[in-house]
Order: structure tokens, then sequence, then C-alpha cells
């Protein structure tokens, strides 16, 4: 089992073909080095993976792990993983969810499950405590993701003749289809990028629920509580996670990005979008939104609540907001949340949906594909992806995502993609630190693996946007900070609190002109820590998830092993990488943001990534090959023979 509280001890090996359970080896030298969540399933693919499995093949697997924090009561920790290979990439992939399924999963006593093989029919899985059922799910083919829920808690409540507390992860019909961007929900939350919601298709899993009668541990109660309650208090009176999320989600961001001109708009041709206050938070908040809601034990509370027909449903985050918005052409926001509803239903990344209807637009209008779509005609889009969903007319084409529709009709350069996954709603040329995370994240177009520097570069501070100076050292803190906090089973929105609130609320203040004038000279200082993290013996108040894993997981921990422990996990994921073919020349935009500036008036707004990326190479400690060799993989635990400085 475990020394450490906060765990329940336990990972297992469920092999959906042959239906056998085994127990996954998992150590304590494990829990110290990878905690859990993302880190910890990087591990265990890198353990398993030679190289030659494939994204949709039962010789995939699955991996849903929960980190030492998930149901301790820590400030916003109900998030679980799910990491996989990638039916979009290829590669490596992690997907983070708000759900309950995590804080259950614990309940029944595991900390993580480990899925192979393919069921021979549409199936879903019961798990309470340690016994495992599977069931017929061929009655559930088509089902929505809220009538399979539902439908799943009614078999349950019928079975044992009560009300059954669980966790629940489905898919829609696009999983059932193999829609390469396909989703998994937990209640109305997602699991929603690089398709994990089509390996779940693909091993024939229409869900699985989970419940029991375990709980989570506590290594010092009373210093835990008292913790929480500064934590939760800290939360509340900081701008971002005190005022912004509470009342306007992601969603206020949009305002902001239009400032900066970092909103993508018609298919990132423009970073400025004129009818923005019309999809604005501010507009959300206002015309819009019923009640805000957040995930379990989370005390910010950025979800929004619409109304959809008769249905009270989760609201539109500010991906969705941007691309379905700006990114087509539509200032329609009733329709952006009828749209957002319908996507979650089906089971689909509306990131990556919008983005690919968006590429499909502008190949219509350049005579590259003749589909239909067009930018700003909206009448017939909830048509399409019902389409997409089930692979029917052009739909099937569009599940396929830019990178393999570029492929065929040509485009590439306005296919806003990277390693196959489509870009957020960023736009890079006006943060050119968010370009390189881009480019190097290690699932593709993601905003969060790239260590969204573009908080820095104008969405909390404003150093200089424009400028490639320290930004890979940046990219490469922010990178491994991130990793830590999602590997603990923490939401990334409880680390805002890292940055002063002074700086945040005043913009103008000599302090804050000082610190955003300053940071672009930084890049040697922040190398230093990067480079020698165990130099770091002391924990930052600023930064509140160290004490909780003393306090709570009984942990011996500092800043510096913090920092290590993201480190490892986001090499560890490069290297599951590697063997799949990734190295430096993975690692680009498309022309559009590297070659074409945004302002035409300006060559210096693009992003210049060649500079950027060989930096950050070295930053890393890589080779120029954009790969951690076996020197830096032994230094870091993460291949058998161990060396005394790891940690």
């Amino acid at each position: 089992m475990t020394n450490y509280c906060g765990y329940m001890g336990k990972i297992i090996r469920l092999d959906l073909g042959t239906r056998k359970v085994s127990e996954y080896p998992w150590t304590d030298r494990d829990r110290e080095l990878y905690l859990g969540g993302k880190a910890m399933a990087s591990k265990i693919m890198y353990d398993n993976f030679t190289g030659e499995e494939k994204p949709l093949g039962p010789e995939n697997i699955i991996v849903i792990s929960t980190g030492p924090l998930t149901g301790t009561g820590a400030p916003s920790s109900s998030r679980f993983n799910i990491s996989t290979l990638s039916p979009q990439t290829g590669i490596t992939t992690s997907s983070n969810c708000g759900g309950n399924f995590g804080h259950y999963l614990k309940k029944a006593g595991f900390d993580a499950l480990i899925l192979c093989g393919k069921c021979e029919k549409l199936t879903w899985i019961e798990i309470h405590n340690d016994k495992i059922k599977f069931h017929d799910a061929e009655d559930m083919k088509g089902f929505y993701t809220t009538k399979t829920q539902e439908s799943i808690q009614e078999k349950l409540d019928e079975e044992r003749g009560c009300e059954v507390k669980c966790g629940k992860v489905v898919i829609g019909p696009a999983g059932e289809n193999l829609v390469k961007y396909a989703s998994v929900f937990s209640n109305e939350r997602a699991a929603g990028r690089a398709g994990v919601g089509c390996v779940f298709g693909s091993k024939n899993l229409k869900g699985i629920a989970v419940s029991g009668t375990h709980e989570v541990r506590i290594f010092d109660p009373e210093k835990t509580e008292s913790h929480h309650e500064k934590w939760v208090e800290t939360l509340k009176k900081h701008p971002l996670t005190g005022n912004q999320l509470p009342k306007m989600g992601t969603a206020g961001l949009v305002t902001t990005m239009q400032m900066r001109g970092l909103l993508s708009t018609r298919n990132y041709e423009k970073g400025q979008y004129e009818d923005f206050e019309l999809v604005n938070g501010e507009t959300l908040a206002e015309d819009i939104n019923i009640v805000n809601k957040g995930c379990l034990s989370c005390p910010m509370k950025c979800a929004r609540t619409v109304k959809v027909g008769d249905h009270e449903v989760k609201g539109p985050e500010l991906e969705t907001l941007g691309l379905l918005g700006g990114g087509i052409m539509n200032n329609d926001l009733r329709l952006i949340c009828k749209w957002n509803y319908e996507l979650d239903e089906l089971g689909m990344d509306t990131i990556s949906c919008a983005s690919t209807i968006a590429w499909a637009m502008e190949a219509n209008e350049k005579g590259l594909w003749k589909n239909g779509l067009k930018f700003g005609n909206t009448k017939n889009l909830s048509a399409v992806f019902r389409s997409i969903a089930n692979r029917q007319g052009i739909g099937n084409e569009l599940a396929e995502g830019t990178r393999t529709l570029s492929s065929k009709y040509g485009g590439k350069d306005f296919a806003i993609q990277s390693k196959g996954l489509e870009l957020a709603a960023y736009e890079p040329r006006r943060a050119v630190g968010q370009g390189l995370g881009y480019a190097v994240s290690n699932r593709g177009g993601c905003h969060l693996n790239g260590g969204y520097l573009v908080i820095l570069e104008g969405l909390g501070l404003n150093m200089n946007s424009q400028t490639p100076h320290a930004k890979a050292d940046l990219c490469v803190l922010m990178q491994d900070l991130m990793e830590s906090v999602s590997s603990g089973g923490q939401c990334l929105f409880t680390s805002y609190a890292l940055f002063p609130s002074f700086l945040l609320t005043g913009p103008n203040s000599f302090i804050t002109r000082t610190v955003n004038a300053v940071m672009p000279y930084i890049g040697p200082a922040v190398r230093l820590i990067n480079k020698f993290p165990r130099a770091i013996r002391f924990n930052l108040p600023l930064l509140p998830h160290t004490y909780e894993l003393r306090y709570a997981v009984g942990m011996k921990m500092d800043l510096g092993k913090y920092i290590r422990i993201g480190e490892r996990s986001y090499n560890v994921e490069r290297a599951v990488n590697a063997k799949f073919g990734v190295n430096a020349d993975c690692d680009k935009l498309p022309k559009r943001l590297t070659d074409v500036p945004q302002d035409p008036k300006n060559p210096k707004t693009k992003v210049p990534l060649e500079q950027m990326k060989k930096t950050y190479y070295r930053a890393r400690g890589w080779g120029s090959d954009g790969l951690p060799d076996e020197n830096k993989l032994r230094r870091l635990e993460i291949t058998d023979e161990k060396m005394e400085d790891a940690v």
C-alpha cells in the first residue's frame, strides 16, 4: 500500500477484452517522484509503450488517474486526468477534467485505472470498491452524454434499490463514431482535448461508473483544515480568483484579449474582432448568465449557467466564445451558448471542432475544398455538428481535424495546429512566448501544456509581448510548475494567486511598470532556478500547494522539489513522445503565425519560433534534436538507473 496519506495506495489494470483485473505496482518512491495525475500516467505509458502502438488499436492504454490532493478538501482539488495515445496527434496526450469521477474513484479505493484491450461490444463498467461488473451498453448506442449518464444512474439505482452516489465518465455519439476530437464527460465537465473520447469509442467503452465506501486519510487534519481556510481566503481576495473568475469566468478574458490583439479572429487571420462586445464576458454575465457554479471543492465558481431551450446548462468558456465567435465571424452569443450545449451533448471538443470549421470556411473561400461553409454564415452549423458526430456527408471529413484535411486539400499554412492538435483562442503573434509554448507543448497546440505565458504577456502582467528574450526560460518554469499543480490533483487556477495582487490591481504603478520592464532580462536568473531547483529549500506562501502536500499527505516538500517533480513530468512525457518519432522538427507552427505579421506595418508581429526553440532546448537541458538524452533521464530517475542528485 503506502505510508503516505492522501493516496489510496492501489492502481488496477483492467483488460477490457479478457476482463482480467490485476494490481499495477506503484511504490512510495514513485509517489515522491511523480505525485500522481498526469505525471503518474506519463511514467506508466513510458514503461508500457514501445513506440509501435496505434491510438485506435487494442494495444493502446487509457490511464485515468487522480492526484494525492483529490478528495482532501483542498481548494479546487476534484480534478482527474485521462492519458492515452491521441488519435489526433499519434502521440501521448493528457486531458484534465473537473467532474466528480476522481473523487469517487478514490472512494472506490483506487488512485488510478489502467484500461487496455477492447470490449467485444459496446459496454459500460460498474466499479464499487473491489467489485467490477461489465454491462451491455448496446441499448445506449447513440445516446448523448447527458442521457448516457442518466441511463447509467437509473440502472445503478434500480440494481441497488437506492439512489447511488457515484462518479461517471461517458462518451457521446462522436466517441462511438471515432471522431478524432471526441471528448469524455463527467457531469457537465469535459476531458475535452486530443480525442480521448475517440479512444474510449475504439475500445467499445461507453462509460464507467465508480462508487465506494473508502475515505481519504489526512496526515495532519488540524493543520490541513487551517491551511484550507487561509488558502480559500487568499483565493477570494485575489483579483483573478476572487473577482474576475467568479464574476465572468474565463469569458472575462475576451475584452482584454481584444485590447491586446490576442483574440483569434477569422481563423487567426487577425487578432481583433470588431463585434467582440457582443460575445464577451461582460455581455454573458449581464444578459445571459443565470448562476455561477463550480467543480467539487472549488471556491472560485468560474462556470457559467445559461438557458438553452428548456435546459439550464453549462455556459461557454473563453475558448468556445473566441473560436465560435470571431473565429468564424459570428456575433450571436446565444447561438454560441446553443452550440456549446450541442457539442457537449454530442461529446466533442469545442476548440478543435471550431478550428476545423474555421479552416474549412477558409479552404472553401480559397477554392481548395468546396464544402459550402462560409465565414459569418451560421444557419446550418448545428446540422454540421451532428454530421461530424455521426460521420455523415462532409462531417465524415471534418471529423478528422485540420492536419488531415490540409494534407489532403492543401492550406497547411492556415491550418492552425501543432502536432495535429488545434491551438486555443490566444493569437500568439502578439504573445510570442505563448507561441513558443504551443509549438513545444508535448500534447500539441495546448495553451496550458505550453506554459500559458500569455498571462505574463498581457492577460495578467504586461511584459514586452513581442520580444523573445527570457521567454524560453520562463516557459520552462511555468510548464514545470503547472505540471506539478496538475499532478497533485488541483485546478491550475489555484496557481493564479502566485502573482501578487498589487501587480494586477495597479497596472500603471511604478512597481508594476518596473517589473514588466525588467522581466525580459531575467532569463539567466530563471535558468538558474530551472537548472538547480534543489537549491530552493524553502516554500513560497504565494504557492500554497507545497504546504498542502506536507499537511495533508505527509510528504516532505519544498519549492525546489516541487519544481523538479514538474520537470520530471514534462521530461517523461517528452520521452514517451520520442518513442513515437517526436523531435525538434515536430515543434512547429503554421506559417501564418511564423511568417506573416499580424500587423503588416509591424514586422515584429509574428512568432520568432526557431530562435526561441534553440534557447528553449538549452534551457531544458535537451539536445538540439529537442529531446532529453539518457543522462538527463537518469538524472531525473526516469530510467531505472538511479543517480544520487535526482531529487
